[in-house]
């Protein structure tokens, strides 16, 4: 078919509103930088080993101080208690990159269906430092319990997990998982005060707030609040790792409700940002 000039202008200007269109809707997952950072940068692995380290030194300050406790379901007289520490295990003692990756490549989205799948493979790898830190725990006679939001049915295979590599305390009674218990939800301040009721918790590691605390819920500026009011915790007893690729700091900025359509999370989402008003003209 032969093209006027015309035509051909006409042709060339709905081919780049068409392409603008495409090139301005954003993909099914905006995890790419995210993911990558987590696998492959030296500075999520050396703020990982950072914070481990930094906990590794403290141990024996903790242990020795019989006040000491990491969490605040520990009630009554816990001075005699032995002590215990409390991990998370999803992005705090295992990385499971590979599965957040998979996400991003297959232009997809986080589905219980598909990550059962990847828990069963048991192929996450050790967060750098965890293992360090849990091995040096165990050695000074601290009980290491690994308090997880994975289902009671993937128990087994975070167990073989967690063994292939060598962590401490492997087993079914200090791998805790949601749902082994009635209570057991995924709130684990039933889960804390479980350990709690016999150990005095001297850390806890994790990558959410609420591996520290159950009051999670609230607005971005309600949880600063509840951040700042443990202030003196934070490096001492609990010890957050860094996790860009999913977490409650996603679903506060649309009001943790799972409800709204992909679209309406995302715009919420970058409502929540602080942004530069641009160039002046």
């Amino acid at each position: 078919m032969k093209l006027t000039t015309k035509s051909f202008g006409v042709a060339v200007l709905l081919a780049g509103s068409a392409f603008g269109a495409q090139a301005q809707e954003p993909a099914q997952n905006d995890g790419l930088n995210a993911s990558l950072w987590y696998q492959t940068s030296v500075e999520y692995k050396t703020t990982a080993l950072s914070v481990y380290a930094g906990a590794q030194r403290l141990l024996d300050a903790a242990i020795g101080d019989h006040g000491w406790t990491a969490a605040l379901e520990q009630d009554g007289n816990y001075s005699a208690k032995p002590p215990a520490i409390i991990l998370d295990v999803d992005e705090t003692v295992l990385d499971n990159s590979a599965y957040q990756s998979w996400v991003v490549t297959a232009n997809t989205s986080y589905s219980s269906k598909t990550w059962a799948a990847f828990v069963e493979d048991a192929i996450s790898t050790p967060t750098p430092g965890a293992l360090e830190l849990t091995k040096a725990a165990a050695d000074k006679g601290v009980e290491v319990f690994y308090v997880t939001n994975r289902k009671a049915a993937e128990e087994a295979a975070t167990i073989k997990n967690l063994q292939e590599y060598g962590f401490p305390y492997a087993d079914a009674d200090h791998v805790m998982v949601r749902g082994e218990k009635e209570e057991w939800g995924s709130a684990k301040a039933t889960r804390r005060e479980a350990v709690a009721a016999d150990f005095r918790v001297i850390m806890m590691f994790g990558d959410n707030f609420g591996d520290f605390t159950d009051d999670v819920d609230g607005t971005i500026d309600e949880r600063l609040e509840v951040m700042d009011k443990y202030a003196t915790y934070w490096g001492e007893r609990w010890f957050m790792l860094p996790n860009p690729t999913y977490g409650s700091w996603e679903s506060a900025a649309f009001g943790n409700d799972w409800k709204k359509s992909p679209e309406v999370r995302r715009q919420d989402k970058l409502d929540a940002l602080n942004s530069w008003s641009g160039p002046k003209e």
